[in-house]
């Protein structure tokens, strides 16, 4: 497991931030920011050492992983604030994990609808939890200049290819049943490295019927 959390440290570029690392000088509440992801991201993968299937996306984005450290999962959900729909902090991880926005970002932290659908789905189904991981093709958070740090774009063939190191470090320590693309993009990705994956529609664009 150690292998794959040094997996994550990468050289500083732009457009790319690195939430367990870098620090968000504009959003973060203090400089305890990235390693308090890191502990988060950790409490994460300590419940899941035996899990059976990964689920793949292809990039972080900065209404999830960005602030909650933990991919498709955003700070509201971390924070309990989406109990309403049945997602429990608890159901992430029985560790407490801890909010690094700035509360006038967000009162409630930021809220992304892909995780949401995904984690709610998990819960109605009463399917456990900790049987899943969730993970994406680059595993950092790539951001549009122009539109500033709190954006998402696309990450780049190059990027992506830097992103396999971090995948083949986490199915050296997991060793999962089943390997699940979310979306055209990612099953591309996790083809291209030769694994046998069942893909499923990606939520977000109106699909998140198709992907229930």
């Amino acid at each position: 497991m150690d292998n794959f959390f040094n997996s994550l440290k990468r050289k500083k570029t732009d457009r790319v931030f690195n939430p367990w690392f870098d620090l968000d000088f504009e959003n973060d509440i203090d400089k305890s920011s990235p390693q308090q992801r890191l502990n988060n991201l950790k409490h994460y993968f300590d419940e899941r050492i035996n899990a059976e299937y990964l689920l793949v996306a292809e990039a972080l984005g900065y209404q999830g992983g960005h602030f909650s450290g933990i991919p498709m999962t955003s700070e509201r959900i971390i924070l309990g604030h989406k109990s309403d729909l049945g997602i429990l902090p608890t159901h992430v991880s029985n560790s407490v994990l801890v909010r690094t926005s700035k509360i006038n970002i967000k009162k409630y932290g930021f809220t992304e609808p892909t995780a949401t659908i995904i984690w709610q789905k998990l819960i109605e189904s009463k399917l456990d939890t900790r049987k899943f991981v969730f993970w994406n093709a680059f595993p950092w958070h790539p951001y549009d200049s122009s539109d500033g740090i709190l954006s998402n774009r696309t990450p780049s063939d190059v990027e992506i290819k830097e992103g396999e190191r971090v995948l083949v470090e986490l199915l050296g320590f997991i060793k999962f049943k089943k390997v699940i693309a979310i979306g055209n993009k990612a099953e591309a990705i996790l083809q291209n490295l030769d694994l046998n994956v069942e893909k499923v529609r990606h939520p977000a664009n109106g699909g998140s019927k198709k992907f229930r």
